[in-house]
């Protein structure tokens, strides 16, 4: 590998953080659960460690993977499904970043008040011209690593492609009741037919899951103290009863 490759692709990777910070947050944005957390991976969660892949092939289009992945970085919230929202810096998906999520309930519903059910967010640790990588903080629904990418296969084929366990114990419940995967698969998969609707392609989501390690890790138990929809719970009546007052 030439000297210059290699450091464009140090520059791809976003320095170690010890806790997340956040800045250049637009107006509206509901920040919880981020600043000052760690970010966690799959090794640090609790439930069952699943590799999801979703993919939309772009058939009948001659987009490229590099300007799907252009494409896809600047307009990154555009194609998330209908009362999601992602508040990223205005600097865009960089390494290094960190995006507020603001996430509705099953359905798109809001909280009381337009309050999202969920407030998190990611830290962008890869990002380059065919692919870009996100990685949960603590609180979030997983302890996981999630990387969009695209790719040359007899045309253009975009991907989403998660290594992910439930954060804590609550979360693990609501997968083995199947909510928390119903949820994710549909989210994933609007977002691609969303993507390659862009492109003027009705895609086909294929969908392919793997269970890697069926155990549950009972030391990381405790995760449970920054769940996330827990605490954006408590967080709601406390910012209606705010408003109210400012009113």
């Amino acid at each position: 590998m030439s000297e210059n490759k290699q450091l464009d692709r140090n520059a791809s990777w976003a320095k170690p953080v010890s806790r997340l910070s956040t800045a250049d947050l637009p107006r509206g944005a509901v920040n919880l659960n981020v600043a000052g957390r760690q970010v966690v991976g799959p090794l640090q969660g609790f439930g069952q460690l699943w590799q999801k892949t979703y993919r939309v092939r772009l058939s009948g289009s001659e987009v490229t993977p590099t300007q799907v992945i252009q494409v896809w970085k600047e307009n990154f919230p555009r194609f998330w499904p209908p009362g999601n929202k992602f508040f990223g810096p205005l600097t865009g998906i960089k390494p290094g970043e960190v995006a507020v999520l603001n996430l509705a309930g099953p359905g798109g519903l809001s909280a009381p008040g337009g309050m999202p059910v969920i407030s998190t967010g990611v830290l962008v640790i890869y990002a380059d011209d065919e692919s870009f990588s996100f990685m949960t903080p603590q609180g979030h629904m997983f302890a996981a690593i999630i990387t969009f990418s695209a790719f040359d296969d007899d045309g253009t084929v975009v991907q989403v492609q998660a290594l992910v366990r439930a954060n804590d114990p609550l979360y693990e419940l609501s997968f083995r009741l199947g909510v928390g995967h119903k949820a994710e698969d549909e989210f994933w998969q609007q977002t691609l037919e969303n993507l390659a609707a862009h492109f003027g392609v009705r895609g086909q989501v294929q969908q392919k899951v793997t269970l890697v390690d069926a155990r549950v890790q009972w030391s990381q138990a405790r995760n449970i103290w920054h769940n996330a929809a827990i605490r954006t719970a408590f967080y709601t009546p406390v910012a209606l009863v705010r408003r109210l007052i400012k009113r």
